[in-house]
């Protein structure tokens, strides 16, 4: 008998050591989660972040201590919209907030008051020591002084908004938008478990399973943040990503130990059971997991810490459920079928007939889906192709947007301080902070250039006039750094915003700075060229991801069944669903038409982050079910069933939970589209659309149309399917079970069973005459009662 696999043996030793499994899970759980809280989590700084010219023109600027620093604008108006804050209220508000401002460790300085064109609002400008990224931590005690001053206060109008507050704001936010996407995730999750497993004790398996895989990844993603810095970002795939592969993995594992249980008829212990379900769906669960993490893998080739971090919680989490599903699984599972094997032995002492245990088949609905690819192989993939081109031509015209501040939701108070500080103050929008770096003895020459830029800028209609009450000029302490701070009233999404970034950078810098003799460096900052240069990096890195992710799904295809055909085909399918879905995306997301239905306002383009995110996630969720259904067509195909007829059955076969693990990641997945945050809202969207697309139309039309249309050509160059149908041939063998890993013998003892233990296409035959601690013995009490036969430990 060949070798067994690492992932057979583990389950066997887990299904005869369950309570030692089920112990050890939980240790292992604990030392993560609490190695991690004593770490602490390393979040990334603003050193960090910093991406192309705009980062080099911040790091220039940090290093003479002249960097844009993080600000907050209060605003003082009257209660009536109409009226001006005047007189000795007014001057008494803007005095104690200066006084108690000034006080706070936190502030670096507090400007004069400044009115705006209509004399309806006084702003005071408060800029904060440290860097953007503590701007949210150093804001609370501004935000309590401001709330004191206007409770000190009372008959005027006093609200705090800018960088720190939004951040803080959003942060809250995205806390809240969890909780509430946890409580519409977990009831369909519950829903749709019970409905396939009819029982509320095997519900709770996956979803005790999910938790705690999550659970433990979050005390690894702490540690792990010591190596990749945190941005927050990565605890938020965790339990997106967490949620849907904890319970799609044992879902599968569950499934497939039901199905090996009504083939044995009772002639299994549930030992015996679960190692024989290790043999092939504990494998397919390891080489899926592989592929999700080896896909995620290439957001590391991004070079962005976001990325970084997306790609970090999403590989733990999978690594981590995965073992979870091969290890603590199997203990589970036995402690629930020695539970059913009880009721049998329990209904057969009283007399009654023990329940058979009854394969499930395909319904009629599952039966009409697959019909157009059994009937017309050929048109159904034309046309399924064609349709999944054309949601795909939205994307030919996908437009990518850094959304920053504008795009963050108004139910924030300090985004609605944000509006009205602009439509106050509307050259506030936008800073651009050009930096000249050169040696201290031309600081004059340096000054008096970025002056001409000034006023080239300001005859620009792009541009308006720099913000009163701001210094125009700010130089280091040795002189060898300037900045020049100049403003424009457009969003920072908008085409005009990234125009003014145009016009400075290739137009007004050269005519003045860029004629300075010698050693001179510049370079631009602010909100506009970070998400300009962010767009343009990753724009660069796109071709090195892709190609990576081609070749690592090519490549972990053929590994995973033999096959270059396959390898190919997984490449092309990938690559249609990840079009369509980012066509659908582009289509319901770019323009505004859904605006109102989605509850979003439109960047007129797409989210910078979400498309790179999708090509890679879905690219592993998609070899998910891949190799669970291709698995099946060719563990049917191995046993000697026709190609075409191992399609249909092992296509077939897994329907059912396909279709469960389809929903739960659409419910997982669908539930960000009602968060306020519009790039999650997109990934959401996007996400929850790709797998409704590969659950429904790739797995269901495409790919049985493709295979059935290959043939056994499906399987080159592997010999493996021949070499089963000759094998099966020169033997009379009786026809073997559909989709199944179990050949019976004509005239042979049914006992013998021949199992794939090695899970590589390796065969084994046990018969009885040898003992076998996981099969029922063929005693006279195991004749009677084949239920109450234990294991032998």
């Amino acid at each position: 008998m060949r070798k067994r696999s690492v992932t057979v043996r583990v389950a066997r030793w887990s299904a005869l050591h369950p309570w030692r499994a089920v112990i050890g899970w939980l240790v292992f759980v604990v030392l993560c989660l609490g190695g991690g809280i004593a770490a602490g989590m390393n979040s990334a700084t603003t050193e960090d972040y910093r991406v192309g010219e705009a980062g080099r023109a911040e790091a220039l600027a940090a290093e003479g201590g002249v960097q844009l620093r993080p600000t907050e604008q209060v605003l003082i108006r009257a209660r009536t919209e109409s009226a001006r804050p005047r007189g000795a209220a007014a001057d008494a508000a803007v005095e104690d907030l200066t006084a108690r401002m000034r006080a706070l460790p936190e502030v670096a300085s507090v400007g004069a008051p400044v009115r705006s064109a209509d004399g309806r609002v006084l702003r005071v400008q408060v800029e904060l020591h440290g860097p953007d990224q503590d701007a949210k931590k150093n804001v609370i005690p501004l935000r309590d002084v401001t709330e004191q001053v206007r409770k000190a206060h009372p008959g005027l109008v006093i609200e705090e908004t800018g960088s720190g507050s939004v951040s803080k704001g959003v942060n809250d936010q995205r806390g809240e938008d969890l909780a509430f996407s946890e409580a519409i995730t977990l009831p369909i999750t519950l829903v749709t478990l019970a409905v396939v497993f009819g029982s509320v004790v095997m519900v709770g398996v996956p979803l005790l399973l999910a938790v705690t895989s999550i659970m433990a990844t979050m005390g690894l993603a702490m540690l792990a943040s010591h190596l990749l810095p945190d941005t927050g970002v990565g605890m938020n795939m965790i339990l997106l990503i967490g949620m849907a592969v904890g319970v799609d993995y044992t879902l599968f594992y569950l499934k497939r130990e039901r199905e090996e249980r009504a083939r044995a008829g009772g002639s299994l212990t549930s030992e015996g059971l679960v190692e024989a379900a290790a043999a092939t769906a504990g494998r397919a669960i390891v080489v899926s997991g592989l592929a999700v993490m080896v896909s995620t893998a290439a957001l590391y080739l991004a070079g962005d810490v976001i990325f970084d971090s997306l790609a970090t919680g999403t590989i733990l989490v999978v690594a981590v459920a995965v073992v979870s599903s091969v290890t603590v699984l199997p203990a589970l599972l036995v402690k629930l079928g020695r539970r059913t094997e009880r009721r049998a032995a329990k209904r057969l002492r009283d007399g009654r007939t023990a329940r058979p245990y009854a394969g499930e088949k395909p319904g009629r609905i599952w039966n009409a889906l697959l019909t157009p690819a059994r009937k017309r192989p050929a048109l159904t993939l034309g046309l399924s192709v064609l349709v999944l081109l054309g949601l795909a031509v939205p994307a030919l015209d996908m437009k990518l947007k850094d959304p920053a501040r504008d795009s963050f939701s108004r139910d924030i108070p300090a985004m609605r301080g944000y509006d009205r500080l602009l439509e106050a103050f509307p050259e506030q929008r936008i800073r651009h902070q050009v930096v000249v770096r050169a040696d201290a003895s031309r600081a004059g020459e340096v000054k008096a250039a970025l002056r001409a830029l000034d006023r080239r800028a300001q005859a620009d209609p792009l541009f308006s006039d720099h913000a009163p009450g701001r210094p125009l000029l700010r130089s280091s302490e040795d002189l060898r750094t300037t900045t020049l701070e100049l403003n424009a009233p457009h969003p920072t999404y908008s085409d005009k915003a990234t125009a003014s970034l145009a016009h400075l950078r290739d137009d007004h810098l050269p005519a003045t700075v860029g004629k300075l003799p010698g050693d001179v460096e510049t370079a631009v900052t602010g909100e506009v060229p970070r998400g300009t240069d962010y767009v343009e990096h990753q724009n660069q890195k796109l071709p090195l991801v892709l190609g990576f992710l081609l070749l690592m799904t090519f490549a972990m295809t053929v590994y995973a069944f033999r096959s270059v055909v396959l390898g190919l085909l997984g490449v092309g399918l990938n690559l249609l669903s990840a079009a369509s879905a980012l066509g659908l995306l582009v289509l319901v997301f770019q323009g505004d038409w859904a605006e109102e239905l989605l509850s979003f306002v439109s960047l007129g383009g797409i989210s910078s982050r979400v498309p790179l995110f999708l090509l890679v996630i879905l690219f592993g969720l998609s070899m998910d079910y891949q190799v669970f259904v291709v698995s099946r067509i060719r563990e049917a195909a191995l046993d000697g069933v026709p190609t075409r007829q191992a399609v249909l059955d092992g296509i077939a076969s897994s329907a059912k939970v396909v279709t469960s693990a389809a929903i739960v990641m659409v419910t997982v997945f669908a539930s960000f589209v009602m968060l306020h945050i519009l790039e999650m809202k997109q990934m959401g969207f996007v996400l929850a659309a790709a797998v409704l697309l590969d659950a429904f139309v790739i797995r269901v039309m495409i790919l049985p149309s493709a295979l059935l249309l290959l043939g056994r050509a499906t399987w080159w160059p592997s010999g493996a399917v021949r070499r089963a149908e000759e094998r099966l041939a020169s033997r009379p063998y009786a026809a073997p079970e559909a989709a199944g890993h179990h050949a019976v013998a004509a005239g042979q003892d049914r006992t013998e069973r021949i199992s794939r233990a090695d899970g590589g296409g390796g065969w084994a035959a046990t018969g009885t005459t040898a003992y076998d601690p996981l099969r029922v013995q063929t005693d006279r009490r195991a004749q009677t009662d084949p239920h109450r036969a234990r294991t032998a430990q």
